[in-house]
């Protein structure tokens, strides 16, 4: 929300209130904003309240990544997850959710051919609420895409680096130029097969930047440069709350560990010492 200056009513100033209309987003409002010049703003995020606040706050973009299991269950990688660990969490991000379109990523081996691929995508959509999906690599999920495409499911695209095949192996990708010509086929590749998106994940910016010319739909960077059509972030990265991993690309806006920390550390000493609850606090 914002405030509007300048306007009178009965001769008195004061500001009104510009709320952000809870009109729902789509795969075709990202190309609009790509052909419009506008940045596409997406955070990964797991639970209810959360997605809420990231909702109301604009965001255009809520993943419910399998990041999940190393920010909120100390797993070393993704590679544990499972379609089950992510219906669940997608659940909890739809509920709360009213205009930011709700992408869940496909868990390892959910996808390991076609008709894998189509069963555990309709259920994202069906029983979990999402909108679209998420699937790493490029030739070698053709015929997943492909599958998922012509049955009407969105799907969004993954390449540089894939943490379900890297695991805690995390480097840039396409640093040298057979590498970089991979990678930039690949998302040609997935932007004929019609995805709506794709995320460019550790790459350089000057590839970063390539492939948001040579493709149509929009890219959505982590970690390649601000050539992108869009970014996206960990929500606890951006908040400050540390993980496993310290990724040179995040910036973090907030230092809500310490706030976190300071809040517990208030609570207990008041416990201690009697003083909560107070008799305001009490029946």
């Amino acid at each position: 929300m914002s405030a509007a200056p300048g306007v009178r009513r009965n001769g008195k100033r004061f500001h009104a209130v510009r709320r952000t209309p809870n009109i729902k987003l789509t795969p075709q409002t990202l190309y609009s904003k790509k052909k419009a010049g506008e940045k596409i703003t997406s955070l990964s995020l797991y639970d209810f309240p959360t997605a809420r606040i990231a909702d109301e706050a604009g965001l255009n973009i809520i993943m419910v990544g399998d990041s999940v299991g190393m920010v909120l269950l100390g797993h070393e990688n993704t590679l544990g997850m499972t379609v089950e660990h992510m219906l669940y969490h997608t659940t909890a991000v739809t509920k709360a959710v009213k205009r930011a379109l709700v992408v869940a990523d496909m868990p390892v081996h959910s996808y390991d051919d076609p008709g894998i691929a189509l069963a555990n995508a309709k259920r994202f959509l069906k029983e979990a609420g999402a909108d679209a999906v998420k699937l790493e690599g490029g030739r070698s999920i053709q015929q997943q895409v492909q599958t998922l495409v012509a049955a009407g499911i969105p799907v969004m695209g993954h390449v540089g680096m894939l943490p379900q095949s890297s695991g805690s192996r995390f480097r840039v990708q396409g640093r040298t130029e057979a590498e970089a010509k991979a990678i930039l086929e690949d998302a040609k590749r997935l932007d004929r097969l019609g995805v709506f998106a794709i995320v460019l994940e550790c790459v350089p910016a000057k590839l970063g930047r390539e492939i948001t010319a040579a493709v149509k739909c929009p890219t959505i960077g982590i970690g390649a440069g601000a050539g992108t059509d869009g970014q996206i972030l960990v929500l606890q990265d951006l908040l400050g709350i540390r993980s496993g991993v310290n990724p040179r690309f995040v910036r973090r806006y907030a230092k809500l560990e310490e706030t976190i920390r300071k809040a517990i550390t208030g609570y207990c000493r008041d416990v201690k010492k009697g003083k909560f609850p107070s008799p305001k606090e009490s029946f």
